[in-house]
């Protein structure tokens, strides 16, 4: 049975693990209700963000960063890169996400090196290193089963079989890749390459599988989020994921999670929500649709802010803070504002982690957008990755230098 991590088994000195939390849409927001309108540290808060009072001395809402790129839909699918995946080669991390390479660097040991959550399909927010899009969990009940149920005996000995035999083909496909490689072109070298990475993190991930097997899922119930006889809406199942979520941090089965709030969800259940979601965002200027896409975004931000109230209600051991100390939490969009299908001035917030918060930030400098990949080059260093450049990055972001100011 897993077990949250706890102070009596905790090494001494042992710091607590770091998590990422990122929670994506693919509209961006409204920035007149987004943006705070005035900066500094004592900051009012924008409606959009009103929910995130309690923390609002541990969190950095940027103003003016972005990717730079031409506006349209489309590009929401750079959030967590900056590349879009027709670009990809001519990067060193290719399109692939932050989350994965966090990931990369730090599940190796963990059950679940990382989980990418978005009911009725994802953003297209988190990509591997072949760029191809992570696995979606669409449904909250196939993240309970995957979480928290364990699989019957003989559902572990078909498991075991699938994993030899994969593991079996994969031996196989190593014996012929160098032939291959040697007689192709310079493209087909560079796809190659590509598949030989997708091999890896297939291996990779059955020895994980393997090794964990016969370790026992800790428990959840999942009907507290779902009560009888009340009407089950998104709400329900959202509380539900980042309920699980939360709980997956407590008990190690994971450290970096990405949740998405796709295109397509109901929103109706919202008071004074008529129209869809993507509807809401052509609003002409229109008050009555710009204060449905408003409640719309005010709830997404709602359901981060009762997350991290859950994780800041956990202390970890030895004094270290609290789960929301140790936990960076990340919410924007690769799309600025859906209503001019603009890809500039990101809505970003960055909230926990053991940050030098600086509360609202504008962090162009010289008429200049800062690169969102600048902050991705200081959030991989938290988690000890040793490096100063990630694609579009033109510096790293230093949250010491804004919290001064």
């Amino acid at each position: 049975m897993a077990l949250p991590f706890l102070e009596s088994t905790a090494i001494a000195g042992q710091s607590a693990p770091t998590r990422l939390l990122i929670v994506g849409n693919p509209f961006g927001a409204h920035p007149d209700y987004f943006f705070p309108r005035d900066f500094g540290k004592n900051f009012t808060l924008s409606e959009t963000l009103s929910s995130m009072d309690w923390v609002k001395d541990r969190m950095t809402v940027f103003s003016h960063t972005d990717h730079n790129m031409v506006s349209g839909h489309g590009r929401e699918v750079a959030f967590l890169s900056g590349v879009l995946p027709k670009d990809a080669a001519a990067y060193p991390d290719k399109n692939m996400s932050i989350d994965q390479i966090i990931a990369r660097e730090i599940g190796g040991s963990l059950r679940f090196p990382s989980l990418n959550i978005g009911p009725e399909g994802g953003v297209g927010m988190s990509w591997t290193a072949s760029g191809t899009e992570n696995a979606i969990i669409r449904d909250p009940r196939k993240l309970h089963e995957h979480l928290f149920v364990n699989l019957s005996a003989d559902r572990k000995e078909a498991r075991k079989v699938i994993i030899d035999r994969n593991k079996s083909i994969l031996d196989t496909v190593a014996d012929q890749y160098s032939v291959v490689k040697k007689q192709g072109s310079q493209r087909d070298a560079e796809t190659m390459d590509r598949f030989e990475t997708t091999v890896r993190e297939l291996e990779q991930s059955f020895e994980t599988r393997a090794s964990w097997l016969e370790t026992d899922k800790p428990s959840y119930d999942l009907s507290q989020n779902y009560p009888a006889g009340e009407i089950i809406d998104t709400a329900h199942d959202y509380r539900a994921i980042f309920d699980m979520v939360a709980l997956a941090f407590e008990t190690d089965l994971t450290r970096v999670a990405t949740i998405a709030f796709p295109q397509n969800i109901d929103y109706q259940f919202i008071e004074g929500v008529n129209r869809s979601y993507h509807g809401c965002t052509h609003n002409g200027k229109s008050l009555d649709l710009t204060n449905e896409l408003v409640a719309i975004e005010s709830f997404q931000i709602e359901q981060l802010s009762r997350c991290m109230q859950k994780l800041d209600s956990i202390e970890e051991p030895n004094g270290q803070g609290t789960m929301l100390d140790n936990t960076v939490v990340l919410f924007g969009a690769g799309m600025g504002y859906g209503g001019t299908h603009s890809n500039r001035d990101l809505p970003i917030m960055v909230a926990g982690g053991g940050f030098q918060h600086a509360g609202h930030i504008d962090v162009s400098k010289n008429g200049e957008h800062m690169p969102l990949c600048n902050l991705y080059v200081r959030l991989m260093q938290r988690f000890g990755i040793e490096r100063d450049q990630f694609n579009l990055s033109t510096g790293t972001f230093d949250f010491a230098e804004y919290a001064k100011a």
